[in-house]
């Protein structure tokens, strides 16, 4: 007896359709899976007999043949458990073969029938809608992902005779039912404020075109000046999440298996710190089995490179992709997969190896070809990559004993969001939503200075050792400037201060 089964598996951040076919024929008792599956998906055989034999049902002692297509595309994890078992079990007639002929199946299941939780449930419940499916059945602790996706049942279960029974009509199961707006209400206030941070002013003013711009920021200074303080609550000063944003951010997540079983939406913009001992497999994806990597699940948020210089030179180097494309490429032998990364990046770094470069109350013993070797860790064409150099010195006793306040991160954020508003009007026709995408051909257009500003840049280019490269992140910067004060033009006082983010390359000039 033939059957047939929907399932799905994952490409990326995205799933297809699977269909596991299950033949049951007389002779020797023998379970063979085809169709490229790993080890996991071999392994199989093993918990789905155990399963159907625990969950009270006969296991059938013929030749089983289970084939997974596309028959041309490798299968990995333990997805196919469920859809196995349930193909098993219709063949032999228990179920009948129209019952699951609307359903995308998925699951692992336990060696006592119980199903256990997947990753993907999100991407792969978008698969389900998308080749018209009623609905997909799948673990009860996936039910509320896969309910994200509108237009689709999610059928929570929480063991393979329960599965039984509701396919055979004799138990009913009400689908998980859940809303998007519900989670972004939801949300409620942030625990981090940039009011809890004392000083630093002129760095949070930073943050602020940062925000606005969509701008890399390198933050220099001595240890407990703030910068991993001041990095955390970056998120909260950026604008909200959009739908689209939430659903594809979800996306990678529940694809790396990191996602919170109490919010299964991710609506607040990510924040990933990773050590600075990760591997780059560990920061841009990979591994045997490719997996998203920091980048990517800060994709749509913060990614805060704390210590930048101590990370490996071969690691920082794998930034340059998605610091300039937004996306990240992953090619295998047989396989080649890209995942998005859209992030602004925040870094911190000491002035010097031993961090006191500058400091009024402690006294710098490095050499200057100390110096010059610890910043050099740091590439060119990655510093390229960082719009704006910021200089975090040492807090006063009298700022951290003293009672006075900045602005709250909410009030930043309106100007932040008034700042956005402006570049997606400005750049609805264009494939760029912030400043920082601006190519030399939307420079030439939106950021047109008088004689003033010219004059003004090329002091700075000639008489300050700007680096030719700072040029256009200059423009850019000051056309974020002008964006929060609702200025159509870029005036000098908006080149000044976007002239004192270089800090850098006037440092190593």
């Amino acid at each position: 007896m033939l059957s047939k089964v929907f399932s799905s598996a994952v490409l990326g951040i995205d799933a297809y359709l699977v269909d596991v076919e299950v033949d049951i024929s007389p002779g020797l008792p023998l379970f063979s899976t085809v169709g490229l599956p790993d080890n996991a998906v071999k392994e199989s055989k093993d918990r789905v007999k155990a399963a159907i034999k625990n969950s009270g049902y006969e296991f059938p002692a013929k030749h089983i043949t289970v084939n997974l297509a596309p028959a041309d595309v490798k299968k990995e994890g333990t997805t196919f458990d469920l859809p196995v078992s349930l193909g098993i079990l219709s063949a032999e007639g228990i179920i009948k073969k129209e019952a699951f002929a609307d359903y995308m199946i998925l699951g692992e299941l336990s060696l006592d029938g119980r199903v256990k939780p997947v990753r993907g449930a999100l991407p792969m419940s978008v698969a389900a809608k998308k080749a018209g499916l009623k609905g997909v059945i799948l673990p009860m602790e996936n039910a509320e992902e896969a309910a994200l996706v509108n237009d689709i049942d999610s059928i929570g279960v929480k063991n393979l005779a329960q599965i039984v029974e509701f396919l055979n009509g004799r138990l009913e199961i009400q689908p998980c039912r859940t809303s998007v707006e519900a989670y972004f209400k939801r949300n409620g206030e942030a625990h981090l404020d940039l009011t809890e941070v004392k000083g630093q002013e002129h760095v949070k003013r930073a943050l602020e075109i940062a925000a606005a711009g969509g701008h890399n920021v390198l933050m220099i200074g001595p240890p407990g000046s703030g910068k991993t303080m001041l990095a955390r609550r970056m998120p909260t000063i950026l604008s909200d999440m959009s739908v689209d944003e939430a659903i594809e951010t979800t996306k990678i997540h529940s694809v790396a298996g990191v996602l919170d079983g109490k919010q299964v939406l991710v609506t607040t913009r990510p924040f990933r710190s990773p050590h600075h001992t990760i591997s780059d497999a560990g920061l841009i994806g990979g591994g045997h089995i490719p997996r998203p990597g920091e980048v990517s699940l800060a994709h749509n948020g913060v990614l805060f490179l704390d210590e930048m210089p101590e990370f490996k030179k071969n690691v920082l180097q794998v930034l340059r992709q998605p610091l300039e494309d937004g996306r990240v490429t992953i090619s295998r032998a047989a396989i080649s997969l890209t995942y998005p990364s859209h992030f602004i990046l925040i870094a911190a770094m000491n002035p010097c190896p031993c961090g006191f470069l500058g400091d009024i109350h402690k006294e710098c013993h490095c050499t200057l070809i100390q110096i010059q070797k610890y910043r050099a860790k740091i590439s060119g064409p990655l510093l390229d990559r960082i719009d704006i150099h910021c200089d975090v010195p040492a807090v006063r006793f009298k700022e951290l004993s003293g009672d006075a306040s900045g602005e709250s991160s909410k009030d930043i954020k309106i100007r932040v969001d008034r700042a956005r508003k402006i570049q997606t009007e400005r750049f609805a026709d264009k494939k760029i939503y912030s400043n920082s995408q601006m190519s030399s051909r939307h420079i030439k257009k939106f950021c047109d200075i008088d004689g003033d500003g010219k004059r003004l840049l090329e002091m700075a280019i000639d008489r300050l050792g700007l680096s030719a490269r700072a040029y256009t992140r200059v423009l850019k910067v000051a056309r974020t400037i002008a964006d929060l004060e609702s200025e159509e033009k870029i005036k000098s006082h908006h080149l000044s201060e976007a002239i004192q983010y270089r800090s850098l390359d006037r440092g190593m000039a």
